[in-house]
């Protein structure tokens, strides 16, 4: 079975992860997900037990419980949706709606006078 878990500091390695549980029984797998772009842990992470009755006493065991100073949540993992059937995402980066006087999102303008050739003679050197 298995099992997810929840709450992990950010400093816990996948083998400090497998140590843990295997105080309930054999341990299948141990894995910490990791953030792609920085490389750091995502403070989540997945356990596969052997059995079922190891999975569920490792629940017993861990969740609530402390590890390397945070409260683990452990639960049963829920299957992961396909992509395709998931529900759009909203947010994130660019594209943004048009209407506002803005062109599509993105971070906003910087405003004001961002110097260069003006035609008069404000400012600058003057030979």
């Amino acid at each position: 079975m298995k099992l997810f878990v929840g709450s992990l500091s950010y400093n816990t390695t996948d083998q400090q992860l497998r140590d843990a549980f295997a105080q309930a029984g054999t341990v299948v797998s141990a894995t910490i997900i990791m953030d792609k772009f920085s490389g750091r842990s995502k403070g989540f992470g997945f356990i596969e037990m052997s059995s079922d009755d190891e999975a569920k006493a490792a629940i017993d065991m861990w969740n609530g419980k402390d590890l390397d100073g945070r409260t683990l949540i452990v639960n049963e993992a829920r299957p992961m949706v396909p992509r395709e059937n998931r529900p759009p995402r909203s947010g994130g980066f660019g594209g943004g709606r048009r209407d506002f006087g803005g062109h599509g999102g993105g971070g906003g303008g910087r405003g004001g006078d961002r110097g260069g050739f003006r035609g008069d003679d404000r400012g600058g050197r003057d030979w």
